[in-house]
């Protein structure tokens, strides 16, 4: 549940938002922009910001994949081989419909489907927050986030 508040700012936000300051980009991004100044073309520039950043890796090949496969969902998924993974898994054309991962008939099944391809039972049985936070964010970013909401709604599961 930690992981999801994150995610989605305490589950208000379901789509990723792309629309950045310069300096939030570095905060974000510290390997690709070291600087405000390289990461000033991108800013409140979402599809230019996102086609930057996921162009070219996560399955996203094709011009406007970045973009077109920006974080969505619960846990966020993010790439054309996540939504082509889930997709397939749940039968129904994610990669065709990126929508659909917000849609209230598939968000949770894509989360859980996320959440069971990654392992993360083990590591949140672990209570190995680091570890679950690099299977669903690739990274650390927002782990004191994740760290509060965890601590604010773990009494919930025992």
């Amino acid at each position: 549940m930690a992981q999801a508040l994150h995610e989605t700012g305490s589950l208000t936000i379901l789509v990723e938002d792309m629309n950045y300051r310069a300096e939030r980009i570095v905060q974000v991004w510290p390997t690709r922009f070291a600087t405000a100044a390289a990461a000033a073309p991108f800013a409140h520039n979402p599809e230019g910001l996102a086609n930057s950043v996921y162009g070219g890796r996560m399955g996203n090949n094709q011009p406007g994949d970045g973009y077109r496969f920006i974080g969505r969902g619960l846990l966020q998924i993010t790439g054309r081989d996540s939504y082509t993974r889930y997709g397939r898994v749940l039968k129904i054309d994610l990669a065709g419909n990126p929508a659909h991962a917000i849609d209230p008939a598939w968000t949770i099944q894509i989360a859980a489907a996320e959440w069971t391809a990654s392992n993360c039972n083990v590591l949140a049985d672990a209570d190995s927050l680091q570890r679950l936070t690099r299977a669903i964010n690739g990274g650390l970013v927002g782990l004191s986030s994740r760290q509060d909401r965890l601590v604010k709604t773990k009494h919930c599961w025992h």
